[in-house]
């Protein structure tokens, strides 16, 4: 029998029956034989601490009837995003072809859908057919819950429930910025998710997935929660702390719900990391408390509204840190400061340290967001702010969140400039920006200073480049290529300089140590 067998089998039954027979000659034991202990192991071996493999059998029973499959139909109409680029609709180069998923939070859709439209690297239209995704019932008059990607710009979305009936679903209210979308079946009666608190999750407890990946519906996974308080830096999602899981979760889960072991929706499950467009051991989900702000918001309203506190932050590091006379590298560092904004109006000003909001600590920049988004336009909020090496307390009346955004392109003329010698410690070669650059930023006149060039290896290793624009040394603005050389003129003495730069929309704090050259 043995010689007939494929020779790919035959290594692998060798070594089973090697494991087999091999266990008492390895030992010099005989069959029957109790073997002792080694030297220097325990007699009796350490009490378990994990007692057996959870059962989600019960589970999965209770709750499994209030989860529901949707089904959004996208007509033939292109559905063109804010961006207000040309749509790519099937047949175009950029239509179909999946390859243009960026590697980083891919939206999980059903069969030959694309992710949304406007995401970066993507077409702004959606192509026509049937998106596919997963949702749960949150009251009994016929409420769901789902994604906003799973059901934006779809022309009909159906819910099929798992007693199979089929219902045309009215569209609440949805909001892109939380991905959270509220829809309403004409239905009584119906079986109800029960609504968790999110803020008591912990890395390491068991979480369930219920969902409908690939159209399999009412498929169950389970894993453990990975991390909390998750920033998104793959998407415009700056309002959402992400719960990060290892919970297998594919096209079509989207929408579904993120469950504890008490049966409790702690999170509607929306993306993955990925780089092959499937599970590869790490997802996430939005938390429930986030969704359902949103939820009371667009029942009463249509849309949901955000606290703004009017500041662009960043991390703090280690040589910012050392540079301000900070103890640790925790908080938010303030780059820029909106006018008009209630930060203004509070006298937040640039380089200062948001370390908490009302009590709630800030250990990096990503958790200052969520914490005023959660927040409604007018409320008061205090602020421990660190800065000239003090701590105080500065108190701010919130805006209503302004969704515009800031133009990414980059300046003509940044490509190729002019390149005269370094004039300063750091070897960052300055030039004038031109009217029509700093309008194109949004800058005052003699206001910034674009990097032509750099020659140390400080300001390389900073992270600085070419077409960058200095707008401050420090506190102080800089507006010349004389101002900017005169701030820096000290720099080299072994001392972290911090730079304020624009680069593209944004506005951000660099640190040059130039002990490092």
């Amino acid at each position: 029998m043995s010689a007939n067998r494929p020779p790919f089998l035959r290594p692998l039954l060798l070594a089973s029956a090697l494991a087999v027979a091999g266990v008492g000659a390895c030992s010099g034991q005989t069959p029957g034989q109790v073997s002792m202990p080694l030297a220097g192991q325990p007699a009796t071996p350490a009490p378990e601490l994990v007692a057996g493999l959870p059962d989600f059998t019960r589970l999965v029973e209770q709750v499994g009837p209030a989860v529901v499959s949707v089904q959004a139909e996208i007509g033939s109409k292109p559905v063109v995003a804010q961006s207000g680029r040309v749509p790519q609709m099937p047949g175009d180069d950029e239509g179909d072809d999946e390859e243009q998923i960026p590697e980083f939070f891919r939206r999980f859709f059903g069969p030959g859908m694309t992710p949304m439209p406007g995401m970066p690297g993507m077409p702004n239209a959606r192509p026509r057919g049937t998106s596919l995704g997963t949702g749960f019932i949150i009251s009994t008059d016929g409420y769901v819950l789902t994604n906003h990607h799973v059901i934006d710009g779809a022309d009909k979305v159906r819910i099929k429930l798992s007693d199979r009936r089929e219902f045309v679903a009215r569209v609440v209210g949805s909001d892109e910025q939380s991905d959270v979308a509220l829809l309403k079946i004409d239905a009584k009666g119906l079986p109800v998710m029960r609504i968790g608190d999110s803020k008591l999750l912990k890395p390491g407890q068991w979480v369930v997935a219920i969902g409908s990946p690939f159209g399999l519906d009412h498929s169950v996974t389970a894993g453990i929660v990975s991390a909390v308080g998750r920033a998104n830096p793959g998407a415009d999602q700056r309002y959402v702390p992400f719960i990060q899981t290892d919970v297998a979760i594919n096209r079509g889960n989207s929408g579904g719900p993120l469950l504890d072991t008490r049966g409790q929706v702690v999170g509607i499950n929306s993306q993955i990391f990925s780089n092959s467009g499937g599970y590869m051991g790490v997802s996430f989900a939005i938390p429930i408390d986030v969704a359902m702000n949103a939820v009371q918001q667009l029942k009463t309203t249509g849309k949901v509204t955000r606290g703004q506190l009017g500041v662009q932050v960043q991390a703090v590091n280690r040589d910012m840190a050392k540079a301000m006379g900070l103890a640790d590298a925790n908080g938010a560092l303030v780059a820029a400061v909106e006018p008009g904004s209630a930060a203004e109006r509070a006298g937040l000003q640039r380089q200062d340290v948001i370390r908490s909001v009302n009590g709630q600590p800030v250990y990096e920049s990503s958790d200052l967001p969520p914490i005023i988004g959660a927040m409604a336009p007018g409320t008061r909020v205090a602020l421990d702010v660190f800065r000239d090496g003090k701590s105080r307390t500065v108190t701010a009346t919130l805006n209503a969140l302004d969704e515009a955004t800031a133009d990414e392109g980059r300046l003509p003329g940044m490509q190729k400039p002019a390149a005269p010698a370094p004039a300063n410690a750091l070897g960052i070669v300055g030039q004038e920006l031109t009217a029509q650059q700093r309008s194109r930023l949004g800058l005052q006149a003699k206001e910034g200073v674009l990097i032509a060039r750099i020659e140390g290896q400080a300001a390389r290793d900073a992270g600085l480049r070419q077409g960058d624009v200095i707008l401050a040394v420090g506190r102080n603005d800089v507006g010349s290529v004389a101002a900017l050389n005169a701030e820096l003129k000290a720099a080299g003495q072994g001392r972290p300089v911090m730079l304020l730069v624009r680069r593209g929309g944004g506005t951000v704090y660099m640190t040059v140590d130039p002990a490092q050259d």
